[in-house]
């Protein structure tokens, strides 16, 4: 109360200094207080937006706070499958074991030809079984456009893949705007450049649109299932690749071999160790590889001379 009452003097006595009544002064304090209906209302007010944003957001939901806690971390709701991504030794713990069976009988793995989407479908579509698939770039003019520069052109200036995947592998690369940002020199690994090896999802639907025009659905695919339209893009250069790991996706993939050569060594699950086969195959040039990646753990390792790109994508 004293130290109120002190405050008000010293109040008072700047009034004074400043020319004004000590009556002026109270009045003038008193009108600047807001009244206490004024501050009901504002709280009143307050708390119906709130009210309205919670109910509008379904901030009262599981999915609400989730969606709310991937906007707060820059992540799109729609794009990412995860709220929070486990790190991959955690999700290797914890996966679900496989029936050997998928793999038990794999002792190679097949390279086929013209096959028909009844015969992809009945012996490798769904079983597990991966294979080669060698003329399957009909009339795709993909091998002959997509290079460095093409992508390099196709997302200057795009922002939405900020939300969608991006995988640096073993270089130093933060974001795919880093990776085309990338002296020409080490691009084309001229002059002892040093290499590298990235992978990412497509998430801007105009460069999807243009993509799409140089390559269409495998004819192999079963006539019921459905192709996927998010593109996975995988490109580096010699001696790079990726590390030995299992996806964690819905549903089993193919990835076409645009340009260059890969090798890739396929494992089995842990727990069909003792009873399924290790295999390495080169995919070449033209060729696509079916896989059920959250089956066969698989790392890759570019073997030809020049950038190596891939696209894929799953099917359902």
């Amino acid at each position: 109360m004293e130290a109120a009452r002190m405050r008000l003097e010293a109040i008072l006595l700047d009034a004074q200094a400043a020319g004004l009544s000590r009556s002026e002064a109270v009045r003038l304090a008193a009108a600047r207080r807001p009244k206490r209906w004024q501050l009901k209302i504002c709280r009143i007010v307050t708390l119906i937006g709130v009210l309205a944003l919670v109910i509008k957001a379904r901030l009262y939901t599981v999915e609400g706070i989730t969606t709310a806690w991937m906007w707060y971390y820059g992540r799109h709701p729609t794009a990412d499958k995860c709220a929070i991504w486990m790190p991959d030794i955690a999700y290797q713990a914890f996966r679900p074991p496989v029936d050997c069976t998928l793999c038990r009988d794999v002792h190679q793995v097949d390279r086929v030809y013209n096959i028909t989407p009844e015969e992809f479908e009945n012996k490798y579509a769904f079983s597990g079984r991966p294979v080669i698939i060698s003329d399957a770039m009909r009339n795709w003019t993909a091998p002959y456009i997509f290079s460095f520069e093409f992508f390099q052109e196709m997302y200057a200036g795009s922002r939405a893949q900020d939300r969608c995947q991006f995988f640096p592998y073993k270089t130093n690369f933060r974001s795919l705007w880093e990776v085309f940002e990338m002296p020409q020199e080490r691009a084309e690994l001229r002059n002892g450049q040093e290499p590298w090896y990235v992978g990412w999802s497509n998430c801007d639907e105009e460069v999807g649109q243009i993509i799409r025009q140089h390559y269409s659905r495998p004819y192999f695919l079963p006539k019921t299932s459905e192709n996927k339209n998010t593109d996975w893009i995988f490109m580096g250069s010699p001696g790079y690749g990726a590390h030995m790991h299992v996806d964690n996706v819905n549903n089993p993939s193919w990835q076409a071999q645009l340009v260059g050569a890969k090798n890739w060594t396929l494992q089995p699950p842990p727990e069909c160790m003792y009873e399924c086969s290790t295999h390495i195959v080169t995919i070449n040039q033209g060729e696509i590889f079916v896989l059920d990646t959250n089956i066969w753990y698989h790392s890759t390792l570019i073997v030809s001379e020049g950038v190596s790109i891939t696209i894929g994508a799953e099917y359902d």
